[in-house]
């Protein structure tokens, strides 16, 4: 070896080596010159996340969950999500679908490991609630379900002075009226809505706009944002449906909710039809059964076409709840104006609906009669806008506000969550109203709303630099990574299940959480794994200063590319050369 720079010289034969061997260091020549090629360290976008309507960084909260950094973890949720307790519970988790490690022992557990760190930090690590006085401009908010509270929070943490106007007695919407406690504990719920309420948000209970809160009243507020939610069920709209002993979803959900289960004592021994597919019907099928009740589902499609969460089916179906398929009903059957049965008709799938699924057929002939006690309809919610009457700022379009597709905003008021977006998710209300907030922000600050992302797309409160790339499982380098399973879920015992309403999943243990985490291919996102530094053959990689990151010296680099073909996560990429590039 010789020091860099100097010139090797050989003054005999004999000092020539017998074989083709480098005598010197291998920066002894600058040879960024051959190179046409530049790697470049660019962190790109995890399928989990950019398929998460709330925004969640995943890959960051779950290596850091993998690290044991609990805390740390639940902040990063909450940059975007104030309700991770919340969501790790009820989410229907696209994230999972999209997770890479479903093409190599199976998906992430990402909505129970969300579970995980926002119940150990919440209740074990009782993180201080930020009192604050807020003394930015006042904002007022219609409606407290996840679209207005997620709002509501991150107005608060840019300094508004937040007031929720909310109909019912308790604040949560459809988190609190909506789904049953044996999913969603109200305990749960309720310490992440103080959490909200330690900002400085005001949440006034009883108020209903249209009723007594006017559009008058809401005058001295610099913006409103409207998000009511859908509060009332679709109709069936066939005879008898209005007869006693129809109960629609969202009506029994509510008095279970509001009132417990002494109001429904009445369905303990009988006959119970659920009319519906979706998570409501699900709800309600299968809190029925815990009060006592013989329950059927009757949905007019097939199994694979039900739109209700694929677990909450199996649980279900595990409760002993049966499940009619291609049946829809015609008439509901009717003794003195009480209940005494439907008729249904046979359904056979033909071409797709606006839907993107099978259109259910009636068979002609294929009319049956089931005798029930109790009918309750799921097929749908709509909005009560009639707050609405009398005023002509907001239009209404096929059933919703009419808002900027990708603002939320109507000429000087805001609305999200199903009334203006209808995408039916807790998980998408929350991401809705945090896209309100972002546009309110703008607004407030006679910014202009442009450049946000369409309602299709999530965005961010907190953005780090990252790519519009998302990382797919042909773009990782596998020989880094095991196959490995996810650990299967954990539920309360089944007769337990089916008598009481206990919280029927449980969670992971800390050693489990972070066995799960440890899974995590950390798509697109550089975790200094060393792999790039360890591989180049020039030398021309090494450790930033502040030890986090790497810098290339393209004096050195020939752009060979082993660093990008080594990375296992595809957080760096090979970019042509420029001559400009060259030139620096």
């Amino acid at each position: 070896m010789v020091e860099k720079g100097k010139i090797i010289t050989f003054r005999s034969f004999e000092e020539v080596p017998p074989l083709p061997v480098s005598l010197a260091d291998t920066l002894y020549n600058k040879t960024g010159g051959w190179r046409y090629l530049r790697p470049v360290y660019e962190d790109k976008r995890a399928p989990c996340s950019f398929n998460c309507p709330s925004g969640e960084d995943i890959p960051v909260y779950l290596g850091l969950i993998s690290q044991g950094r609990f805390f740390e973890a639940w902040e990063v949720i909450r940059f975007e999500n104030p309700f991770p307790a919340v969501t790790g519970r009820v989410c229907p988790h696209p994230c999972e679908k999209e997770c890479n490690r479903n093409h190599y022992g199976g998906a992430l557990s990402i909505h129970r490991l969300e579970r995980f760190v926002a119940d150990i930090v919440e209740t074990e690590l009782r993180p201080a609630k930020p009192l604050t006085k807020p003394e930015g401009p006042k904002v007022a908010i219609i409606g407290s379900g996840p679209a207005g509270l997620s709002c509501a929070y991150h107005l608060a943490r840019k300094g508004y002075k937040v007031t929720v106007f909310e109909a019912l007695p308790e604040p949560g919407g459809i988190m609190r009226y909506g789904i049953p406690d044996y999913r969603l504990p109200k305990e749960v719920l309720m310490r992440e809505i103080a959490f909200i309420e330690a900002l400085g948000v005001e949440i006034r209970t009883g108020m209903k706009l249209g009723g007594n809160l006017s559009w008058g009243d809401l005058r001295d507020y610099a913006a409103i944002f409207l998000a009511v939610g859908f509060s009332r069920n679709r109709a069936l709209e066939i005879p008898g449906e209005d007869a006693e002993g129809v109960i629609p979803a969202l009506e029994f959900l509510k008095t279970l909710n509001l009132e417990g289960t002494s109001k429904l004592k009445g369905l303990a021994g009988k006959k119970v039809a659920v009319i519906g597919g979706g998570n409501s019907a699900m709800d309600a099928a299968r809190s029925a059964i815990r009060l006592g009740a013989d329950v059927t589902i009757y949905y007019r499609r097939t199994r694979d076409e039900m739109p209700a969460i694929l677990a909450e089916i199996e649980e279900a179906e595990e409760e002993g709840i049966r499940m009619e398929f291609l049946t829809a009903p015609v008439e509901v059957i009717t003794q003195n104006g009480r209940v005494k049965g439907v008729r249904f008709i046979r359904m056979h799938l033909g071409e797709p609906d606006a839907s993107g699924r099978p259109r259910p057929v009636p068979i002609p002939g294929s009319e049956y009669t089931v005798e029930l006690d109790y009918v309750i309809p799921a097929v749908g919610q709509e909005p009560d806008l009639s707050f609405l009457d009398g005023f002509d700022e907001l239009k209404v379009e096929r059933g919703r506000i009419k808002v900027d597709s990708s603002t939320l905003a109507a000429p000087r008021i805001f609305a999200g969550g199903d009334i203006a977006t209808g995408f039916g998710t807790v998980t998408h209300a929350i991401g809705s109203g945090k896209r309100a907030a972002l546009a309110i922000d703008r607004f407030l600050r006679g910014e202009a709303l442009t450049g946000f992302p369409p309602l299709e797309r999530n965005v961010y409160a907190v953005l780090r630099p990252i790519s519009e790339t998302v990382v797919r499982f042909e773009d990782l380098n596998l020989a880094y990574y095991r196959w490995e399973e996810p650990l299967p879920p954990k539920h309360i015992p089944l007769d337990k299940r089916r008598s009481s309403f206990e919280e029927v999943n449980l969670g992971f243990t800390v050693e489990e959480a972070i066995k799960e985490a440890k899974r995590c291919f950390v798509c697109g996102t550089c975790v200094m794994c060393d792999n790039c530094l360890i591989f180049c053959p020039d030398r021309a990689i090494s450790r930033k200063e502040n030890g986090f990151g790497y810098v290339i010296d393209y004096d050195y680099c020939k752009g060979c590319g082993v660093c990008v073909s080594e990375c296992p996560r595809n957080a760096l990429s090979l970019r042509e050369e420029t001559s400009v590039q060259r030139g620096n």
